[in-house]
């Protein structure tokens, strides 16, 4: 019996070994390419953060200009869009620790 279960137990491990590899391989730049991918990485940023702040303010906008000119669905359009934005935020925070966590990186 256990020359049975160690000879499934060698077969198995033969048949396996090939999918670890692969996970043993670690992703890494090239050299200086690092710098390159973090000032890419900080401009993305700052756009993201950007495009945030014009939101809010363009929501806002919405607001006053609904409660100035008596137009309620401006109003309120103004009030979903700063949630939206804060939703965007918050996805913007959460994802990217979401994704690594699925994904990984790569190595073992």
């Amino acid at each position: 019996m256990n020359t049975i279960l160690a000879g499934i137990s060698a077969a198995a491990t033969t048949y396996l070994a090939p999918a670890v590899i692969p996970l043993k391989i670690c992703p890494k730049a090239p050299p200086g390419a690092q710098q390159y991918a973090d000032d890419i990485t900080g401009y993305v940023l700052w756009g993201v953060i950007i495009l945030f702040s014009v939101g809010v303010i363009v929501a806002i906008g919405g607001i006053v200009a609904g409660r100035i000119f008596n137009m309620p669905h401006a109003s309120k359009a103004g009030i979903v869009g700063i949630f939206v934005v804060l939703l965007a935020a918050i996805a913007f925070v959460v994802a990217p620790g979401i994704v690594d966590s699925i994904l990984g990186n790569g190595c073992i």
